[in-house]
């Protein structure tokens, strides 16, 4: 080899190392999932710090952007103040994932527990036997109507529904809120299982009239085993005298349960790409 030829191979070596690589082609990101969530003071995260609510802590496996947080505490689903029907605005063809927890407050559920644990069994017993009569013959009709228009203002979505957790744990024995020297507010075992079950009974409801609508359900009741607001370790508020609103809803570790439920149940698969 020359000594021109070996000059022009070291000057081409020296630009190489000199001037800019040519960019690699960048590989596309997965798209993400616009995902819009709505419903009552369970979805809203009532009970826990801000930024701790169910939709803020979905795993992010799935790429799921949290778009519109519309969930409003006090949000029925039939018609109302805070009807379900003024939170549809957040939804529209762009929205893949949907999340739902509504119902709740269709019944009179807050009232009759607070009569609960202030009267005794046999009132709080007939009172929950009135709520499950209104479970079985109103409240699908009411679903029904509502889930019809969620369908209706995200045509594209997969909308998942949640269920509701129980709000006691029998096993630990009574639930005692002392109110002062004179009055104790209490919810005796049976009350407990009464109502449990009477959530139970609003649960499946739910489920079926979503599984009517084509919609996933999402159950969280095995997860709040033994996680009652009157358990040792409580997922869920009991009382709170001084925030009354935050009684009976999760607290952070209860909304973790939840995001941790959703995030198992839903697949990538269901999510438009």
């Amino acid at each position: 080899m020359t000594r021109t030829s070996r000059s022009a191979l070291s000057l081409a070596a020296v630009a190489a190392l000199l001037l800019p690589a040519a960019p690699l082609a960048a590989s596309a990101a997965p798209p993400s999932h616009t995902y819009d969530a709505i419903g009552d003071s369970y979805a809203a995260g009532s009970g826990a710090p801000v930024g701790a609510a169910y939709p803020e802590v979905l795993d992010g496996r799935m790429r799921i952007a949290l778009d519109d947080f519309a969930a409003v505490p006090g949000a029925t689903a039939g018609p109302g103040p805070n009807s379900l029907a003024a939170q549809l605005g957040a939804l529209d063809e762009d929205t893949d994932l949907v999340t739902l927890t509504i119902g709740g407050n269709d019944i009179p559920w807050s009232l009759t527990v607070t009569q609960c644990l202030l009267l005794d069994d046999t009132f709080c017993l007939a009172q929950i036997g009135v709520v499950e009569q209104q479970i079985q013959d109103e409240l699908p009709a009411i679903l029904d109507a509502a889930y019809d228009d969620v369908a209706a203002a995200a045509p594209n979505a997969h909308i998942v529904i949640t269920g509701y957790a129980h709000l006691f744990s029998p096993r630990f024995g009574d639930y005692l809120v002392p109110l002062n020297d004179d009055l104790t507010m209490v919810m005796s075992v049976a009350e407990q299982h009464a109502a449990n079950y009477a959530a139970d009974l609003l649960n499946q409801t739910i489920a079926e009239r979503a599984a009517a609508h084509g919609f996933q359900f999402v159950d969280v009741t095995q997860r709040f085993g033994n996680h009652g607001g009157n358990a040792p370790a409580p997922w869920l508020h009991g009382v709170v005298l001084d925030q009354i609103g935050d009684s009976f809803h999760p607290n952070t570790q209860g909304y973790r349960a939840y995001g941790a439920a959703l995030t198992s149940a839903i697949s990538p698969r269901d999510l438009r790409g």
